[in-house]
């Protein structure tokens, strides 16, 4: 096999990567030089007479194009950053999004003077809606904020008012008092993102303002919790969330994802990663909620979500086997129903059996939707993602069934969805640390109330009351007391519920039955001191002591 010496450019595999990713706007880029000058040699094989000769047929890529590359992203910071806002709450028991002592060491440097805030306050992103001064943000964000303070790309600052909040979507508009001629409102996106594509986003990561971190759009339609796991009942889920890889970090929230068109594509949200910063993994609310649920919360402060009412879970082969149906059957079986829900008052039928899977017990024999209104679904994801796109209260929707083998089709009314009430003041924020006020007397759980449906889950009785541990926080008293979070994902109502936890029914020979009732006792006892958990694991009831902590 003979040698040839090849002039190939060294940015060849950059490039590619890059064209991989946004091959629509580079598609745009202006004509380059035909004879690039940053080359080198490097010995290839030639290929043998009669194989395709597909490296020597490459034309070189020219070093222009990722210049072209870099213009594009510094055009596209130049026109959004405007938009971007950063937003610092005061005051209230709001989440801590991200306060200064959570900020990681920097270089020292003259042009980055040390962060000067408030001990009680927390900052997050936003980025502006229309020219009439709304603003959007997540819920997370500004939620029981005393005071809302709004800092633009150009200096400016000023105070903020709640418009209105929808913790079931985790957004939130906010508005400020400014000329028209001095807002920027962002562009949305006019097409649907797709795994792969470009992915751009600008926010105040530890509240370094205007800070833009690129990626792709690494997944479609997860699911995510949506509020504080401190409602009083199991958390919704976000459905149809996007899933990137571009850095996010606390004091994102709120910020923008864009397209390789500078187009919002979604809300940075959330981040999965066990060390509470960026670790590849971001979660965004798409578009098609933002546009749903925004134009809502303008006008009425509040978002109705559609509600169906029942507890489900997705029909897997083994489930399916255990029901008599085909292995390879896929829908989502109805567990239980919500009292005179909407499901239930259309006859819809729940689980009446039990069968042993996996060495565990799981309810059996309710009915399986397999589609709405003409739709199929394949799983409980499918039925919550279309409920929450496609639906409003009080319309009517087809439900095909599988019942006992047999297809038959159910008309169902959705109602708005019940209204839960925050029972605590320090919500945990799936991948975002938190913390509680200045002061107080901390546990460092996220918990709910126990419910039947709940109940009927971990095969306890269904009038067990308590509070169910749903996450214990990393380097907490809970955790050094050895208190257990839950381990098992169910859905209840197009609810994610982490089951399988520590039932906390008594502290200090007193019973508990609600979170409030729990924090306020906490409040009373004291930082520093101990108090005696009275908790149900695994059917037995244990007694453990614990030293409550203080956040400085």
């Amino acid at each position: 096999m003979q040698k040839k010496t090849l002039i190939v450019p060294v940015v060849l595999v950059v490039v590619a990567l890059f064209a991989s990713a946004c091959s629509s706007s580079l598609a745009a880029l202006p004509a380059l030089p035909a004879n690039p000058s940053n080359t080198e040699l490097v010995e290839v094989e030639a290929p043998d007479a009669g194989q395709p000769a597909s490296l020597a047929a490459q034309s070189p890529v020219e070093p222009g194009l990722l210049a072209a590359y870099e213009n594009t992203l510094t055009e596209i910071y130049d026109q959004v950053s405007p938009s971007v806002v950063n937003i610092r709450v005061i005051g209230g028991d709001h989440p801590v999004i991200f306060s200064p002592d959570q900020l990681p060491p920097l270089p020292e440097s003259p042009e980055q003077p040390e962060m000067q805030l408030p001990p009680n306050s927390s900052l997050g992103s936003g980025f502006v809606w229309s020219n009439d001064g709304f603003i959007i943000t997540n819920n997370h964000v500004i939620a029981g904020a005393d005071e809302i303070e709004v800092t633009f790309a150009n200096g400016s600052v000023v105070n903020a008012e709640v418009i209105g909040t929808d913790p079931d979507s985790d957004l939130a508009v906010i508005k400020v008092d400014l000329p028209q001629e001095d807002l920027v409102p962002i562009q949305l996106a006019s097409s649907v993102p797709r795994v792969g594509q470009l992915a751009i986003a600008i926010g105040n990561p530890f509240g370094l303002e205007g800070t833009m971190t690129v990626g792709i759009v690494s997944a479609l339609g997860r699911s995510i919790p949506a509020s504080d796991g401190f409602a009083a009942g199991p958390v919704y889920s976000i459905p149809n969330v996007i899933q990137t890889d571009a850095p996010i970090n606390p004091g994102n929230s709120g910020g923008v994802l864009l397209n390789a068109a500078g187009e919002l594509i979604g809300v940075t949200t959330a981040i999965e990663s066990p060390v509470r910063a960026n670790a590849g993994i971001g979660f965004v609310i798409p578009t098609s909620i933002v546009e749903r649920v925004v134009p809502e919360l303008i006008e009425n402060g509040s978002f109705a979500h559609p509600f169906l009412g029942i507890t489900g879970i997705s029909l897997l082969p083994d489930l399916a086997e255990a029901m008599d149906l085909d292995r390879d059957q896929r829908g989502a079986m109805v567990s239980s129903l919500v009292p005179d829900g909407p499901a239930d008052k259309a006859g819809l039928q729940g689980s009446d059996s039990e069968s042993n899977i996996d060495g565990a017990s799981m309810g059996v024999g309710g009915d399986v939707i397999i589609a709405i209104n003409g739709e199929p679904v394949q799983d409980m994801d499918d039925l919550i993602a279309y409920l929450s796109a496609y639906t409003v209260v009080d319309q009517e929707v087809t439900l095909l069934v599988l019942r006992d083998g047999a297809e038959q089709e159910i008309l169902v009314t959705l109602e708005a969805r019940p209204e839960q009430e925050i029972q605590a003041s320090h919500p945990v924020v799936p991948g975002f640390p938190q913390a509680p006020a200045e002061g107080r007397a901390w546990l460092g759980i996220s918990g709910i109330p126990m419910n039947p449906e709940i109940a009927g889950e971990m095969e306890l009785d269904k009038d067990q009351a308590g509070i169910l541990i749903l996450e214990v926080q990393a380097d907490s008293p809970a955790e050094a007391a050895g208190l257990l979070g839950g381990d098992e994902e169910v859905t209840i109502d197009g609810e994610t519920v982490f089951i399988g936890g520590d039932v906390i029914t008594g502290v200090d020979g007193d019973d508990v039955t609600d979170v409030p009732s729990l924090a306020a006792y906490f409040q009373e006892v004291g930082a520093g001191e101990q108090v005696t958990l009275t908790v149900l694991r695994g059917g037995e009831l244990l007694t453990i002591d614990v030293v409550l902590g203080e956040r400085q």
